[in-house]
């Protein structure tokens, strides 16, 4: 007797059906589990045991084979349970045979028979859509999240009665309402912020526009109580709503953290802020079989606030690098190679040294100067020379707080960065780039003007910039262009890029 249900295996946001087949035959009662299983999905077949029992279903009494196809895929994860449970059911003769071959699994199953939430219900159930799939079971409890793919007719089980009445095609009995489970969405519970918030920092607001307007990443450096955290906490709030493909994207990159979306896909552009101590594998994800999704990740087609940077590991800066630039992050384990889209947003803030008064008029800096050139040597060259805007804040008084007659609320600037980007977007129409930030050198260095041609060719001779310092000036100048409402960059524009880029070289023009 053998019978067959479906499941999907998740390989970073990659999704492959798998199939699992029960075969019951004469022999010894035992359970052999076999297709490559990592030791949670080794433990399914007791876990499936208990369940059935308990529920009165029972577990065949002969040898009971349970295969997952493809062999030589790696499978790894709790939420095969389901199928597994369909399968032997259907072996069994309990539900009927065919019906388990059209709908794809996702679940764990509980010693009491629930049916318990898993990560990656997102993600397996566009895989499955994308595969043909019209019909999905996942736990009740992630009804909402798994109706967010189009296309299929998505069944909800809190119990294991509730899968067998299911696959006779009837409407199982209403299930008694849990307790809501507490989110694990750093964003819930947030309080609402504003830009207003920010008083006597113009410049500070006006970089953090800027940086808006063109995706460009922002280094904040000054004392502390400044209000560095409080510029970058506010920057998402600037920026536009996330487009469909892009809100689909980045919520399954969070159903795969294990967040809880039955509100809905992710609209806004989320917000990731790891702890200084926080490790490689914390920043960029990892895991020794099923890779997750690190804070990089997270940040996807959003912001990643980096406080206190020069408190981290080098090495976990320099793992930075590389997906700032291509947008994704590799990791490679024996068997096979993970992909995360990682297209942030980087902002980060430091001190001027250890103790946060160096250069501080009126306070008093108790760090050696050795300390001081070992502090501000964690953060490297390469790495700040991928920072697009250094923004220096100074101490602000009450008076200058008092007197900050320019001060705007985040709606209004909000207006002003989605008019900029809607300039740049129907400027690149056609080209796959949507912001200014995501244009080849080559290309946004073309229509630079002769005079801020001139002006950056003088800084590259006196060895103050990089050819990545040159296009990032040049990015730069196309977004200030946008935000004045200019159809191409003047010198003025050039100026005022590598002020951005580097506040002290205004003084040296």
């Amino acid at each position: 007797m053998i019978a067959s249900a479906w499941s999907i295996a998740l390989v970073g946001m990659d999704g492959t059906l798998v199939e699992v087949e029960a075969a019951i035959s004469p022999g010894l009662p035992r359970t052999v589990l076999v297709g490559l299983p990592d030791a949670a999905l080794h433990e399914a077949r007791d876990r499936c045991r208990a369940a059935l029992t308990a529920v009165g279903l029972g577990w065949p009494s002969e040898l009971l084979t349970i295969n997952l196809t493809p062999a030589s895929l790696p499978k790894a994860g709790t939420h095969y349970d389901l199928a597994i449970a369909a399968a032997v059911l259907a072996a069994a003769g309990l539900v009927p045979r065919h019906v388990t071959q059209s709908s794809v699994l996702m679940g764990e199953v509980g010693l009491d028979g629930r049916v318990r939430r898993v990560r990656g219900i997102l993600p397996g159930l566009l895989a499955a859509r994308q595969a043909g799939w019209t019909s999905a079971i996942v736990p009740l409890a992630q009804v909402g999240e798994a109706r967010l793919v189009d296309g299929l007719d998505v069944h909800g089980v809190a119990k294991l009665e509730d899968l067998v009445e299911v696959l006779h095609g009837r409407e199982p009995l209403p299930a008694v309402e849990a307790p809501p489970e507490e989110s694990d969405d750093p964003q819930s519970g947030v309080a609402v912020t504003d830009l207003s918030d920010l008083l006597g920092q113009p410049e500070a607001r006006w970089a953090a526009e800027v940086a808006a307007a063109g995706g460009h990443h922002m280094f904040l450096h000054g004392p502390p109580g400044v209000g560095k955290t409080m510029l970058a906490m506010r920057l998402p709030g600037l920026l536009p709503d996330l487009t469909l493909p892009d809100a689909l994207e980045a919520s399954a990159i969070h159903s795969l953290a294990g967040e809880d979306l039955n509100d809905g896909l992710i609209r806004r552009p989320p917000f990731s802020s790891p702890h200084h101590n926080a490790t490689v594998a914390a920043m960029v994800g990892g895991g020794s079989r099923l890779a997750r999704p690190g804070a990089i990740s997270l940040a996807h087609r959003g912001v990643l606030f980096i406080d206190e940077a020069p408190e981290l590991s080098p090495q976990v800066m320099e793992a930075l690098r590389t997906p700032m630039e291509a947008g994704y992050v590799s990791i490679a384990r024996s068997h096979g190679v993970v992909r995360f889209p990682s297209q942030f947003q980087l902002v980060m803030a430091a001190n001027p040294c250890p103790c946060g008064f160096s250069g501080v008029a009126g306070a008093q800096c108790r760090c050696a100067p050795n300390a001081i050139r070992r502090y501000n040597a964690r953060l490297s060259g390469p790495m700040l020379d991928r920072i697009d805007i250094h923004q220096r804040m100074t101490t602000v008084t009450r008076v200058q707080a008092l007197a900050d007659s320019t001060v705007e609320s985040t709606a209004v600037v909000a207006a002003r960065v989605a008019e900029a980007r809607s300039r740049s977007q129907a400027r690149l129409h056609g080209t796959g780039w949507r912001r200014n930030v995501e244009i080849p050198g080559h290309i946004a260095r073309a229509g630079l003007p002769e005079r801020g041609l001139a002006l950056v060719e003088k800084q590259v001779l006196k060895g103050r910039m990089s050819t990545r310092g040159v296009d990032k000036v040049a990015r730069l100048a196309w977004t200030l262009a946008d935000l004045a409402g200019r159809g191409k960059v003047s010198a003025d524009d050039v100026i005022a890029a590598m002020a951005l880029n580097q506040d002290e070289w205004i003084v040296a023009l």
